[in-house]
């Protein structure tokens, strides 16, 4: 089997921590399985958290992974001045407008502070969905009424199906926040179906995103994207066991960069985090470790 692109996609929101290069590097190792090109697509659509030396940390951490980015851009002169996702506004806006005719779209007010209160998980439960508030209504997001949507299918690494309806986490899921901005799940969909990735590598943590994405694809008549193939990984902890964050200097790359830890070194904490038993120092190493099969 043979894919023609895959993608890394990282948001510049925060120093890239371990976990983020661990995924970075599962998507190198797929790419290579499977002879795809990689493709580096930043989302930089939260302007109050996007900083430059975010973006030049992504570009600087790719370097010193040794990932070879094939399409996409090679500095941030030229993403700002030809690939930053404001540059796609109007394909988000055009699919935005398609879904909004398919009366699947109802807004919501609701604040997250009112989420958590009916939810302790902090799933959204549809509660504006009867209350027809006027999509033009301003501070209001639009959301994706998923009561009567279909089973899902998942082409899941290396061969085998994962099939269900859309989970909790992502029922109801937001296509549009209240700024007015498209939401990831939307510009995320968009952007893989405009460049035609087939192979994506994400966390487990973002397999409920995956369902809700299948099913805005259907929504948007695209048939494409039900031919993707998915990785989606174990998420890399901490000593602690808890989840990476990009709050967390300790575990960025950029710190660790600069207390001079070698690329050999960081092979040798990814393998330790993810509990393996033979020590890991090079990307051959990696790549035998965790991409199985």
């Amino acid at each position: 089997m043979k894919l023609q692109l895959t993608r890394i996609a990282p948001t510049p929101s925060g120093y890239l921590h371990l976990g983020n290069a661990f995924s970075f590097l599962m998507t190198k190792a797929f790419a290579e399985k499977y002879q795809a090109e990689i493709l580096l697509r930043i989302d930089d659509l939260d302007r109050e958290r996007y900083r430059t030396e975010y973006v030049q940390d992504i570009f600087d951490t790719l370097d010193f992974l040794e990932i070879q980015i094939d399409r996409g851009p090679k500095n941030l002169g030229e993403f700002e001045s030809e690939w930053s996702q404001i540059h796609r506004m109007a394909l988000y806006e055009e699919a935005l407008e398609k879904i909004r005719t398919s009366g699947k779209v109802f807004a919501c007010d609701c604040s997250r502070k009112i989420i958590q209160q009916m939810s302790p998980q902090g799933y959204y439960l549809g509660q504006c969905l009867d209350r027809r508030i006027p999509l033009d209504r301003k501070e209001t997001s639009w959301r994706v009424d998923t009561l009567d949507s279909d089973f899902i299918e998942i082409n899941e690494y290396p061969d085998r199906k994962i099939t269900d309806l859309i989970p909790e986490e992502s029922a109801f899921y937001m296509i549009r926040k209240k700024d007015g901005v498209p939401s990831y799940h939307l510009s995320s969909l968009v952007d893989d179906l405009h460049f035609e990735v087939d192979g994506i590598v994400r966390g487990m943590d973002l397999l409920p995103s995956t369902f809700a994405q299948m099913d805005l694809a259907r929504l948007l008549g695209d048939t494409s994207f039900s031919k993707t193939l998915f990785l989606h990984h174990e998420l890399l902890k901490g000593p602690d066991q808890k989840k990476l964050s990009k709050s967390a200097d300790s575990t960025s790359i950029h710190y660790l960069r600069n207390e001079g830890k070698s690329l050999k070194d960081i092979f040798g904490l990814l393998g330790l985090w993810a509990g393996k038993k033979v020590p890991i120092s090079t990307f051959e190493e990696f790549k035998a470790s965790f991409l199985t099969l």
